[in-house]
């Protein structure tokens, strides 16, 4: 039925031919009809979007402009389908970039060489080619900025924005990512000088106050707060990191190595509060943020606080797709299609099967956000039909800029469960094993030269048997990956 009112649509359109729906469950072939380009289709530049189309219809739609949004956006354009056919929806104002640069480069002081746009757009941060807002015009991709989708209608197929613009689609791809987790307002959580970053203009803001701070409080000891306390330390600010675990990225870390990284941080001067509880935050007579009140009734004077307590995926208004309870997000399968043909989800919205540990995850991190972007609209516009079988990956770069002492680059593979083992001195390398069942599971490397690094996605997707008492006698980094290293066979 959904494949036929689609083929019925796109008959009538008078600008695009709208591709036949998805089945759910069924693999796009190559065999559908592709739209001839349409003379009453132009391309030039104004304010709001730069490939002008004659009436509502698109062929592609993509709600959202970041990460994913980009790398779905070069996906399209390498199998020869963006131009002309797809169109971006954005809620922000700037073509899509690298996001973790947010929290890192971005961050830097003036003095120390900050990354700014255009520099880091999709898609420079896995060696791509860098997608300024030309090359979306030169693509023919319309881009819809600072135009958020406020609506969907599922039986019509129409996108409504909050300018009021109606949008047709043939198949959607929701890339919408996820929002700031924030305090509520009632303890301050909107004065000024509180921040939350998830985008340019949140950074942007963020700079502004750290160039006038003098002390500042992070609250979130996960990437976030780590990351931005990095940062402040090149701005030379009395620094507070507060957080309610008993130690740094209590998801990923072990108690041994977070505390390698808490003294690490404290020698550079950032205080550490572990275990508290903020009751509220306070202002002074303009209503500018001043201090932050602890739970236990204690006070830290701040003129800048930064918030980084979590995210939630971004899934209004399309919550009626389906959502995961346990992990949030919609669901999507194996090719990120949801329950509704034609409409997939993919990104940190996306709650998709976890193919190497058989379990529904959401993962929020710019590989995940890359890869799935490349492998739904390949599958949309091919005939791929296998499923998504993502090796989770995460890391961190931070006291990266000029005159740091010493520069921070881990990465981790895999999953962090079953005992670990932990080698090394931290001076710079450290790793930290993860075994269960004999079974080596993940894998996180501080400092590794680039081979080493090679190494950790071989070992935690082979999930080879590790000899652990061997592995502990390990004198070095060096050892200890050789002798995982030689368990691949």
């Amino acid at each position: 039925m959904s494949s036929v009112r689609r083929f019925t649509m796109a008959a009538i359109s008078n600008s695009l031919s709208l591709k036949h729906g998805l089945s759910l469950w069924c693999p796009q072939t190559g065999s559908l009809n592709r739209p001839n380009r349409s003379s009453s289709i132009t391309f030039r530049s104004f304010s709001r979007c730069y490939a002008a189309f004659a009436n509502e219809n698109r062929e592609y739609v993509i709600v959202g402009g970041g990460n994913a949004a980009g790398y779905a956006a070069r996906t399209f354009v390498e199998h020869g389908m963006a131009d002309g056919r797809l169109c971006i929806v954005t809620k922000e104002a700037y073509a899509p970039y690298e996001r973790p640069a947010l929290t890192k480069g971005y961050l830097f002081p003036p003095d120390k060489n900050p990354a700014r746009l255009p520099g880091f757009h999709t898609c420079v941060g896995s060696g791509g080619e860098r997608q300024t807002p030309e090359w979306y015009e030169e693509k023919g991709i319309e881009m819809l900025y600072q135009d958020p989708v406020k609506s969907i209608d599922t039986e019509q197929q129409t996108l409504t924005t909050n300018s009021g613009k109606l949008l047709k689609y043939g198949s959607l791809i929701i890339a919408t990512g996820s929002t700031a987790s924030r305090f509520p307002e009632k303890i301050g959580g909107n004065l000024p000088g509180v921040h939350y970053i998830r985008d340019v203009a949140d950074a942007d803001s963020l700079v502004s106050s750290l160039g006038k701070a003098r002390k500042v409080v992070i609250v979130g000891g996960g990437y976030i707060g780590m990351e931005v306390a990095a940062a402040a330390v090149g701005w030379q600010l009395d620094t507070t990191i507060i957080f309610p675990e008993d130690h740094f990225l209590q998801r990923l870390f072990t108690p041994s190595l977070a505390r390698r990284y808490e003294e690490l941080y404290q020698k550079n001067g950032v205080k550490i509060l572990k275990g508290a509880s903020i009751k509220n935050l306070e202002a002074d007579s303009n209503g500018h943020v001043t201090a932050v009140k602890l739970g236990d009734g204690s006070t830290i004077d701040a003129d800048t606080v930064v918030v980084g307590i979590g995210a939630k995926p971004a899934v209004s208004p399309f919550e009626r797709l389906g959502l995961n309870k346990d992990v949030g997000g919609i669901q999507v399968d194996g090719q990120f299609r949801t329950s509704i043909p034609g409409i997939f989800a993919i990104g940190d919205v996306a709650a998709f099967p976890l193919k190497i540990y058989n379990r529904v995850a959401r993962v929020e991190h710019v590989d995940h956000a890359r890869r799935s972007a490349h492998h739904c609209v390949k599958s949309l516009l091919s005939a791929q039909t296998h499923a998504y079988d993502y090796l989770p990956y995460f890391y961190s770069r931070v006291f990266e800029y000029e005159g740091s002492s010493r520069k921070v680059w881990w990465q981790f593979f895999g999953d962090n469960v079953g005992e670990t083992v932990e080698i090394g001195n931290f001076d710079p390398k450290i790793a930290t094993f993860w075994i269960e069942s004999g079974k080596l599971k993940g894998v996180l490397l501080e400092s590794g030269s680039p081979e080493e690094f090679q190494l950790l996605p071989k070992l935690a997707r082979s999930q080879p048997v590790v000899d652990k008492a061997k592995l502990e006698k390990a004198s070095s980094v060096e050892e200890s990956l050789a002798i995982v290293g030689a368990s691949l066979g």
